[in-house]
């Protein structure tokens, strides 16, 4: 059943696609996030919908009107030459076929990601695709928060397997990423249903978080919830939502997860955390060694029994940083990070701009809780390998996109109608779109 419903939702939407090929982005980012065929059993386990979906898109961008427009900016460019930089350590990387695999889909992640900055030519647009990423992730967010509660925090917080966020670190670092965009549009809201909804969305969100038993989600969110509150317009209000949360926490989770969180204080005598440092230690001693570093998948033995501290103790670099220092050196490393200073920077040149504008509040809130996205994925990226992981690379985009409207106002909703008045709900927002 479950497989007829998404092959009627996906194939349905097809000739619409054509017309419209903004919905096409909208539904690769809930195919790419959700990853609802992942939920299925039958033949749209394997159906190829993402691809089928950009097949779709690529074509309505070429002979619909709908409006268009590429944004250069230093981030883009960076972005270009990161993509440029990967493609020419790839060439000679350790292990040629597994490493062109890899670079292969990276390609298709930015391919997708060029194409939504392309397609993100409004206000409404932007709103509905933040309104996509949190439907998306906040499924297993509300699914996961539920499952915990139920269950007394006992088993962990999976996400859907064969996915960027199918173990239970990777999918506690997409949603700690999550919660700021939550807020945002909580923000927004003005039903009061829907308002209430984002609060209760939030706060399960943060619930399966800690329910997936991950330590870097647990950093991530300390931190977070730090910045969070910093960036916040309300503090007061902000501040108790995170202390009634830090009470659930503590009333649900078992005296397991709290030995478990204990073991950061002691890595030098967990095993995983070790491994994590030698593997980290390899990708330095290679990045010194070899300019163009080891290429993608170069986590394999050879490597470390060349380059390793411990040559037995194979591990993949678990961290953003490393992942991009071991396989495409120091050059590949600086482009990492400037791409995302340079976002972190753009920002904060929109909360500065749209502070002289009421009527750009909306991308004050949503540049502030980028940052606060961001501060997640810095924090909790430290000890997971998602540098590839395209959420942040649609973020990037969006900061683009909106610094460009904000700077250009006039432009802001010159191919889309307004907003409802009374509220930007999901339905106000995907209508909207034009």
């Amino acid at each position: 059943m479950r497989d007829l419903a998404l092959a009627v939702i996906v194939f349905g939407l097809l000739p619409f696609i054509f017309k419209r090929p903004f919905w096409g982005i909208l539904l690769m980012v809930w195919l790419g996030y959700m990853n609802p065929h992942r939920l299925c059993y039958g033949f749209m386990l394997s159906m190829p919908v993402v691809q089928i979906v950009v097949i779709a898109t690529m074509i309505g961008m070429l002979v619909s009107k709908e409006a268009k427009r590429m944004v250069w900016s230093p981030e883009v460019t960076v972005l270009v030459l990161f993509i440029i930089w990967m493609g020419i350590t790839t060439t000679q990387a350790f292990y040629l076929d597994l490493a062109y695999l890899q670079y292969t889909k990276v390609i298709k992640i930015q391919i997708i990601t060029i194409i939504t900055l392309v397609m993100l030519t409004s206000k409404e647009k932007v709103h509905a695709i933040v309104w996509v990423f949190v439907l998306s992730l906040g499924f297993y967010g509300l699914k996961g928060g539920v499952f915990t509660i139920l269950h007394g925090g006992v088993y962990r917080v999976q996400g859907p397997f064969g996915t960027f966020i199918g173990g239970n670190n990777e999918l506690a670092l997409a949603l700690v990423m999550t919660i700021p965009l939550i807020r945002y549009l909580q923000l927004q809201e003005k039903h009061h249903l829907v308002k209430l909804g984002l609060s209760v969305g939030m706060f399960l969100t943060v619930i399966a978080a800690i329910g997936s038993q991950s330590r870097g989600a647990l950093v991530a969110l300390l931190l977070t919830g730090s910045i969070f509150w910093i960036k916040s317009r309300n503090k007061f209000v902000t501040a108790v939502f995170i202390i009634i949360a830090g009470l659930a926490v503590v009333s649900i989770m078992p005296e397991s997860w709290y030995e478990r969180m204990n073991t950061i204080n002691s890595y030098e005598s967990d095993g995983s955390a070790m491994g994590r440092i030698n593997a980290w230690w390899t990708a330095w001693n290679l990045a010194t060694h070899r300019f163009l570093g080891g290429g993608f998948e170069m986590w394999q033995y050879p490597v470390f029994e060349q380059y390793a501290p411990i040559p037995g103790d194979v591990h993949d670099a678990h961290s953003i940083y490393f992942k991009v220092l071991g396989e495409h050196g120091f050059v590949g490393l600086f482009l990492f990070l400037l791409l995302l200073i340079l976002m972190w920077l753009k920002c904060r040149s929109i909360i500065k701009i749209s502070k002289q504008n009421p009527d750009q509040q909306w991308a004050r809130d949503l540049a502030a809780m980028i940052q606060v996205s961001m501060v997640a994925y810095l924090t909790g990226g430290a000890f997971l390998g998602l540098a590839y992981f395209d959420y942040i690379y649609h973020l990037m985009a969006v900061v683009v996109v909106v610094h460009y409207l904000v700077k250009t106002p006039a432009l802001a909703g010159q191919d889309s109608v307004r907003l409802n008045p009374n509220g930007d709900s999901p339905i106000a927002a995907l209508s909207a779109v034009r």
